[in-house]
């Protein structure tokens, strides 16, 4: 039976090692490269961007399904009034204008499913 100290997450656990089978003789561990402190458990996170076609375009942040459109093709909208509620995840988020200028195009209705990065607004 062999002792080792195995550190998980910077904290140490002392475990026992009980050879069944194989070769006779013990193999010698295999060497493991130390990992710069402070990144051990960690990964990178990226905040995905939608695809945008062009600047007035409102584009699905994540996948869900329209709950409620609040505007129509032609109205004039403001920065940051509240375009339509997507659902996504159990949560009701709104998607609001990124500027002050007109709906061009409505590409949603209610209860349809959106992708990420999906065009559902086009404002001019």
């Amino acid at each position: 039976m062999s002792k080792y100290i195995i550190k998980v997450n910077g904290n140490p656990y002392e475990v026992e090692v009980q050879e069944i089978g194989g070769p006779s003789a013990p193999m010698a561990p295999a060497a493991v490269k130390p990992r710069a402190k402070g990144t051990a458990g960690r990964q990178a996170v990226k905040t995905a961007q939608p695809a945008v076609a062009s600047a007035g375009d409102v584009a699905a942040p994540m996948p869900g399904t329209v709950l409620k459109v609040k505007v129509a093709a032609g109205d004039t909208v403001k920065k940051g009034q509240v375009l339509l509620i997507l659902e996504a995840m159990k949560m009701e988020n709104e998607i609001v204008s990124p500027a002050d200028g007109k709906v061009a195009a409505l590409n949603v209705e209610t209860g349809k499913s959106v992708t990420a990065g999906e065009v559902m607004v086009t404002i001019a």
